[in-house]
């Protein structure tokens, strides 16, 4: 199959993300164009990148329409561009969050109701690690999942990762929250390791999940992407601790295992290195569709989005729909009005909840 095209609406960190994984895998995708509106940062983009620049959105699907778009500008302009997009009956795979607001979820979830065909590039369930956990989670040999405590992402990516672990879609959530506030040294950010020391102020926010017999622990901190003094905990009772699996096989056997990375071109090997599979003892729950590469393990997951959106661009299944990215941003904004004001606050079922093509 040739490779799918796409355009990228924004030349920010996320847009060039989304061509330099499109550059190390050209034989599955091909980028068409970038929309730019500052005239310089669009002739450096088109020269650094090898990618025509335009003004518009408009001014690109005058040159030919791609098989999807890819969205990535601010929260707030995102509403706007999936209409004008829509208009155009272009598929789209939209950034994180989709919308800015509750008002905004809804203004897009009618454009979905009227036929747009938007997805979300949600790609922590594509990392790795995590899509090993998820495959051991959904085997059933955990039995049924009641307990989630995550401190991976913040608000709607760790509220994607905590839902899907707990199975619960789109339940009423009672959320009570804290924050707590600790000095960190700065780690490294997008640009690389720190130049110089700088103490920050990390922000904490530790909040309690209930999906009637389910719960979950949200627990992230501000500084903790990246850090190399922050881990990323996770507990999944059943039980997954962090890389160590525990479960019975039967009331009275049982099985402890260690999720184990398998990356070549390490002890000498003359391969390539990148990552290869995720092993729980013989067996591999998780297996990198691009193997090959020297892709890290979020180029892996947003990668893994793009060819799920080509596959959705003719007909398939798609990476993350808009309504499982709107419930997880919804939750996330009711996390924070419960730690400003003290109370618990009860999510309401909002019209995205009946959609029935939800990722598990």
């Amino acid at each position: 199959m040739s490779p799918a095209s796409f355009a990228v609406i924004g030349a920010g960190w996320r847009g060039l993300y989304f061509l330099r994984i499109a550059r190390a895998l050209p034989d599955r995708f091909r980028v068409t164009g970038i929309v730019v509106r500052d005239p310089d940062r669009a002739r450096r983009t088109q020269a650094e990148w090898g990618v025509p620049a335009h003004p518009s959105l408009q001014a690109l699907l005058g040159t030919g329409l791609p098989d999807f778009l890819v969205l990535a500008v601010t929260r707030a302009s995102a509403p706007a561009l999936l209409a004008e997009a829509a208009a155009a009956n272009l598929p789209v795979m939209t950034e994180t969050p989709p919308a800015a607001d509750l008002a905004g979820l809804l203004q897009v979830w009618q454009l979905v109701e009227a036929g747009a065909r938007i997805q979300v590039a949600e790609q922590y369930l594509f990392h790795p690690w995590h899509a090993a956990r998820l495959a051991l989670v959904r085997s059933g040999r955990l039995g049924d999942v009641s307990q989630v405590q995550i401190s991976i992402a913040h608000a709607y990516h760790g509220m994607s990762l905590l839902r899907l672990m707990l199975g619960v879609g789109f339940d009423t959530a009672h959320i009570s929250a804290r924050t707590y506030s600790a000095p960190l040294v700065a780690g490294p950010g997008r640009q690389g390791p720190p130049t110089q020391q700088e103490v920050i102020s990390s922000e904490q926010v530790i909040a309690q999940v209930e999906f009637g017999a389910k719960f979950g622990i949200y627990d992230f901190a501000s500084g903790q992407y990246r850090s190399w003094i922050r881990s990323p905990p996770l507990l999944v009772r059943g039980e997954i601790n962090d890389t160590l699996v525990r479960y019975l096989k039967d009331f009275r056997t049982p099985v402890t295992l260690k999720l184990r990375r398998m990356d070549a071109g390490q002890g000498g090997g003359p391969e390539y290195y990148g990552h290869e599979a995720v092993l729980a003892g013989e067996e591999r729950l998780y297996e990198n569709p691009f193997l090959g590469t020297s892709l890290s393990d979020d180029e892996i997951a947003g990668a893994t989005s793009l060819q799920k959106m080509a596959e959705y661009a003719r007909g398939g299944a798609g990476p993350y729909p808009f309504a499982e990215a709107a419930q997880d941003h919804y939750l996330a904004l009711c996390i924070d009005k419960a730690r400003a004001s003290g109370t618990v606050v009860t999510s309401v079922r909002q019209p995205w909840a009946d959609y029935k093509g939800a990722t598990r």
